[in-house]
C-alpha cells in the first residue's frame, strides 16, 4: 500500500537517475523535498534543470548530517554507502532509511517481478520484457519494463493499472533496503560483485537475499541452482520454489533444464518442451543460461512457450553487453563496457574461440582478479591495460612468459589509448574485446558513456590508421 507522502519532510541523497525520479514522484505527492549531492551547485545544472518545475529543495557541495533533523524518511540512491553521514544521523534519530525501490515496491497496484544477480540481470530482463510484451494478451494490460536498466518505475506507477506487470532488473544497492518483495523473484547468481560498496560477501549476499527474504507465501522464487552463491538461499524461500541450470533437475523439484541440448521445464511433475533452442542468437554458454532463467520467470509469470519462442527470437543482446561495432582491417571489434567486474569478463573471453585482444581496466571494486589472470593466459593473445585498476590487474597477470599469452601486453592511462595501441596489434581474424572488468567511474559517468565513446572511436578508424 503506498504511503501518505503530503506535507512529510523528506531528504533524498544522491542527484542521478534514481534519486532525480524519487524526487519527482515524492513532490508530486505533496512531499516537502529536499535534494542532497556532493557536487557543487555548478555541476548540477541539468539536474537542477530536470527539476525547475518541481517544488524541491537543493542542499549541495556535502554531506551535512544536520540536514535530517526533523525529516520523516531518508532516501539514498544506488551509489551511496549507508555510511554516509545524513544516513548514520538519520538512523541516530530513528528516522526512516529507504530508496526509490522499496517506495516503488510500496506503491506499485500490480503484480511485480524481481531480476538480480552479479551477472546476467540486464539480458534476462530484458528477455523476460520481450517475452511479456509479445505474450501478455488476455493474461495482463501493460508490461512495464525497467528498474535498474532504463527508467526507474517510480516515474511511472502512478499510471500502472492492477491488470498490469512490472518487471525490474534490481541491483544489491536496491534491494539492500527493500522490505516488501517482488511477486516472482529471481536470483540468477552471486559472486563476488561491489565489495567496495558492502565490504563483505556476507554483506553482499544478505542484500541480494532481500528479494526473496520478504516474499509471502504466495510469492514464487527462482533461484540458479549451478551458482552455490543463489542455490544456497534456497532455505530463504517462503513460497513456491523453481530453479533453472545446465545440471540434471533432481527428481522432486521444479524448473527448467536443458535435455539433449533441448529446453524444458518442470512444473508439478510435468515436464514441458520450450521451443526456443533454434531461435537463440546471444553469443555465449552464459547467454544460454540467461535465456533458460527468462523462460523459467516467464513461465513463473503465466507466460507461454510460444511467448518465449517469440521473445527470444531476434534478440541479439543489449547495449554495451558483447555488443559489434564494427569489422576493421578483418578485426571484429565488440563493446561488452558493462562487463564492470572480472567474472563478466570470464565469461566474455569464453564466447569467442578465435585470437583475442583484450581491453582490460577502469576501476576496481576490489575483486580478486586472479582466475582472469588464468583465462588470459590460457586464452588471449595481446592484452592493454588501462585505468586506475591497470597496475593491480598487471600484478595479478604476473611477468611475461616468452612465447606464452599473452604475447604482448601494454598499459596505458585512458582507454582512448587503449583502442588506438589495440588498433596497432589488431589483424584479420581476431576479436577486439572491450570487457573491462572494472567500473567507468575512474574515467567516465557509467558503463553507457563508456562504451558510447569506445565505439566512437572505432567508428572514426579510416583504412590509413595505424
Amino acid at each position: 500500500m503506498a504511503l501518505n507522502w503530503r506535507n512529510k519532510k523528506v531528504i533524498i541523497i544522491g542527484a542521478a537517475r534514481q534519486g532525480l525520479a524519487l524526487a519527482r514522484y515524492l513532490a508530486l505527492h505533496d512531499a516537502q523535498v529536499t535534494i542532497n549531492d556532493r557536487r557543487p551547485a555548478v555541476e548540477l545544472r541539468d539536474e537542477m534543470e530536470a527539476l525547475a518545475k518541481f517544488s524541491v529543495t537543493w542542499a549541495v557541495g556535502g554531506h551535512d548530517p544536520q540536514i535530517a533533523t526533523g525529516a520523516q524518511a531518508v532516501f539514498v540512491s544506488g551509489g551511496v554507502p549507508l555510511e554516509n553521514p545524513i544516513v548514520q544521523a538519520a538512523r541516530q534519530q530513528g528516522i526512516l532509511v529507504s530508496n526509490d525501490t522499496q517506495v516503488f515496491m510500496q506503491a506499485v497496484p500490480c503484480k511485480t517481478i524481481g531480476i538480480t544477480g552479479s551477472a546476467g540481470k540486464t539480458t534476462t530482463t530484458t528477455l523476460v520484457g520481450r517475452i511479456a510484451q509479445v505474450g501478455s494478451s488476455g493474461l495482463y494490460g501493460r508490461s512495464w519494463i525497467g528498474g535498474n536498466i532504463g527508467d526507474p518505475l517510480i516515474n511511472y506507477v502512478d499510471e500502472m493499472q492492477p491488470s498490469d506487470l512490472a518487471i525490474m532488473e534490481i541491483s544489491s544497492f536496491q534491494s539492500e533496503l527493500l522490505t516488501n518483495a517482488p511477486d516472482v523473484a529471481a536470483i540468477l547468481n552471486i559472486t563476488p560483485n561491489h565489495l567496495d560498496r558492502h565490504g563483505t560477501m556476507e554483506n553482499y549476499i544478505a542484500a541480494k537475499a532481500n528479494i526473496v527474504r520478504h516474499q509471502t507465501e504466495g510469492g514464487i522464487a527462482i533461484l540458479g541452482r549451478d551458482d552455490p552463491g543463489a542455490w544456497g538461499l534456497a532455505s530463504e524461500a517462503r513460497g513456491k520454489l523453481f530453479s533453472f541450470g545446465f545440471s540434471s533437475l533432481p527428481e522432486g523439484m521444479d524448473g527448467a533444464y536443458l535435455e539433449n541440448e533441448r529446453f524444458f521445464l518442470r512444473d508439478h511433475g510435468q515436464a514441458i518442451p520450450l521451443p526456443v533452442a533454434d531461435v537463440i542468437e546471444l553469443r555465449g554458454e552464459h547467454n544460454r543460461l540467461n535465456v533458460l532463467a527468462a523462460c523459467m520467470i516467464a513461465h513463473a509469470a503465466g507466460l507461454s512457450p510460444e511467448a518465449m519462442r517469440e521473445g527470444i527470437r531476434g534478440f541479439r543482446g543489449v547495449p554495451h553487453r558483447l555488443e559489434f561495432v564494427r569489422t576493421w582491417r578483418g578485426a571484429q571489434w565488440y563493446n561488452d563496457s558493462m562487463a564492470s567486474a572480472p567474472e563478466r569478463t570470464i565469461a566474455a573471453i569464453r564466447s569467442f574461440d578465435g585470437p583475442l585482444i583484450l581491453l582490460l581496466g577502469g576501476r576496481d571494486k576490489d575483486l580478486p582478479w586472479e582466475d582472469l589472470a588464468k583465462l588470459v593466459h590460457q586464452r588471449v593473445d595481446h592484452v592493454v591495460l588501462f585505468g586506475e585498476a591497470a597496475g593491480k590487474i598487471e600484478a595479478a597477470l604476473g611477468a611475461r612468459i616468452p612465447d606464452n599469452r599473452p604475447f604482448s601486453q601494454v598499459r596505458v592511462n585512458t582507454l582512448k589509448e587503449a583502442v588506438l595501441a589495440a588498433s596497432r596489434v589488431a589483424q584479420p581474424g581476431f576479436v577486439v574485446l572491450l570487457s573491462p572488468g572494472g567500473t567507468s567511474f575512474d574515467e567516465f559517468k557509467d558503463f553507457a558513456e563508456r562504451g558510447e565513446r569506445f565505439t566512437e572511436w572505432v567508428l572514426e578508424f579510416s583504412e590509413t590508421l595505424r
